[in-house]
């Protein structure tokens, strides 16, 4: 009987498998294919027809803007059309930029109608309830006359932008900005190195001026810093899985034992329900740090630095949420879960269905509780609460956020993975998430349409992260299945999964051939149909200056 059952889950494990990936083929071929006609028919615009070169390098003779001229001019003459320096503005440039800006308020201020009778107002402060008064407006004879003026607009106060060793570098055609971002410029990797520019609202211009030589030493310390903060993690997330098993706590930490004398209802609630809500508040700080990685990465779009960041914070929530959960609540079994390397499918066959209340408490609170607070915004409404009412400052009716991928992609990705890998051992979890993912889709569907508004077009360059993290989900649940089998003592069963993982990683080996180097860069047939079109060069020459 139980040779049979052990066969069942094998079964429903290759079911599984296949109808995973049958549709996941499907549908990278057709975000593929919307991919390509989106490439086909997309408005002609200034990134389509711009490079960005950086690592231009400086010399005592010329200028950065004559180097530029002179090396386009001599490689890529037939579609090289002009190029923009990207200046680096000073402090001081800073300064005075934004005393312009009073300077214009001022002057927009004084040109209005004022009544000059106009009386203090007396108020109630929202903090403390006192009085405050307002500014009362002086007479304008009772006004000094400053000595001397100053002119921001002198020749003597402006200083000379700094050029930096980046330029945009405009094309006559798409193709000719295609060829010039794809080919190695020089033997020399660092320098002359050519990429497609951002779409106008995608370009971060804070990280244009960052010397190219330098980003891979903030790659390499931004990975540092991330798995520093994972480890660090490792802390409050032992402490809130310890809560849910106060049995075992007590075991060694014996001045809990007051914690389990406490009524019935109160000890389900700190081991069943609590755990989850304290991780889920400590989760909210991950975003932030990881974008904040992201940042120092030195990305040169918004959608590349949310795209990074969106990475960070699936790898973080999958090794926290799911590998540092699964095991005991106790340090001491962590390490001796992760000290026999062999043992591990049979570890996780083990420790998975005791930790599937804790996953499904997990959803709850993570899933169905965000997409209420996701549908209401409330964030949004405490934020504009305290700016208007608090703050006293009036309210900015232009600001419309946009989606955040970074956030959103990773958690449902991770309940994704929660349902591959509970499907087999744990199948009670399966309902929660079927509600969770027919809500989201209703949730975000009408976020995406009515809420947040597009800045830039990401051009499906997500489907890949989706596509790698179920193919990891779906190996992960056949090793564990692996392990079930081998637990149970069923050679035959566990001999039957070892091809099944094989198939899966082929599968993938085949999707990374055949479809993922349409994400990675853009086909010439494309690129020249649209060079065909009328009026793609005069709309070159029209937004050239959208850019800039």
């Amino acid at each position: 009987m139980l040779v049979f059952r052990l066969w069942v889950h094998c079964l429903v494990l290759y079911i599984i498998s296949g109808v995973a990936c049958i549709l996941l083929y499907l549908e990278f071929r057709h975000i593929a294919r919307l991919r390509l006609l989106h490439l086909k028919r997309a408005t002609p615009n200034p990134g389509q027809f711009t490079v960005l070169v950086r690592g231009i390098p400086k010399t005592k003779k010329e200028s950065c803007s004559s180097a530029v001229d002179d090396f386009f001019t001599k490689y890529h003459a037939s579609s090289y059309l002009f190029h923009q320096i990207v200046y680096k503005t000073g402090k001081v440039q800073k300064i005075m930029t934004g005393a312009k800006k009073a300077c214009r308020k001022l002057k927009n201020f004084t040109d209005t109608t004022v009544d000059q009778s106009c009386k203090a107002i007396t108020y109630r402060c929202c903090l403390c309830g006192a009085s405050s008064n307002s500014f009362q407006l002086l007479p304008t004879d009772e006004v000094v006359p400053s000595k001397g003026k100053v002119d921001l607009d002198d020749s003597s106060l402006n200083i000379d932008n700094e050029e930096c060793a980046a330029a945009f570098v405009f094309f006559k055609t798409r193709y000719g900005a295609l060829v010039a971002s794809d080919v190695l410029q020089t033997s020399n990797p660092t320098k002359w190195v050519t990429d497609l520019a951002p779409e106008p609202n995608d370009v971060y211009w804070s990280n244009i001026w960052l010397p190219y030589k330098q980003l891979w030493i903030r790659r390499i310390a931004t990975l540092l810093g991330s798995v520093v903060f994972m480890l660090l993690f490792l802390a409050p997330v032992t402490f809130i899985n310890g809560l849910s098993q106060l049995d075992q706590l007590q075991k060694r930490l014996p001045f809990l034992n007051g914690i389990l004398k406490q009524p019935h209802h109160l000890v389900q609630l700190i081991t069943g329900y609590l755990p989850s809500v304290i991780l889920q508040i400590f989760l909210y700080t991950v975003a932030p740090i990881m974008m904040l990685f992201s940042t120092l990465e030195g990305p040169i779009s918004h959608s590349e630095r949310k795209r990074s960041a969106c990475c960070k914070v699936l790898y973080f929530l999958i090794w926290n949420v799911f590998f540092v959960n699964v095991v005991s609540g106790t340090v001491l079994k962590q390490l001796d879960f992760f000290s026999s390397p062999k043992d591990i499918p049979v570890q996780l066959a083990k420790v998975i269905p005791g930790q599937a209340s804790f996953f499904i408490t997990y959803v709850l609170t993570s899933g169905w509780a965000s997409l209420s607070s996701e549908l209401m915004q409330l964030f949004g409404l405490i934020y504009n609460f305290i700016r208007k009412y608090v703050l006293r400052m009036k309210e900015d009716t232009e600001f419309v956020p946009s989606f955040p991928y970074h956030t959103e992609v990773p958690k449902v990705l991770l309940f994704g993975l929660l349902g591959f890998t509970c499907s087999v051992l744990a199948p009670l979890i399966l309902p929660f998430l079927l509600v969770y993912f027919f809500l989201g889709y209703v949730v975000y569907r009408n976020q995406l349409l009515n809420v947040y508004r597009t800045r830039y077009d990401t051009g499906g360059l997500y489907w890949p992260i989706i596509h790698n993290t179920v193919i990891f989900s779906l190996v992960l649940t056949q090793i564990i299945c692996l392990g079930v089998f081998g637990l149970k003592v069923s050679p035959v069963a566990a001999g039957f999964t070892i091809p099944l993982i094989i198939f899966t990683l082929l599968f993938n080996q085949y999707c990374r051939t055949r479809l993922l180097p349409l994400f990675s860069t853009f086909p010439a047939q494309h690129k020249l149909w649209n060079n065909s079109r009328p009026g793609a060069e005069l709309y070159c020459h029209l937004l050239t200056g959208e850019l800039l």
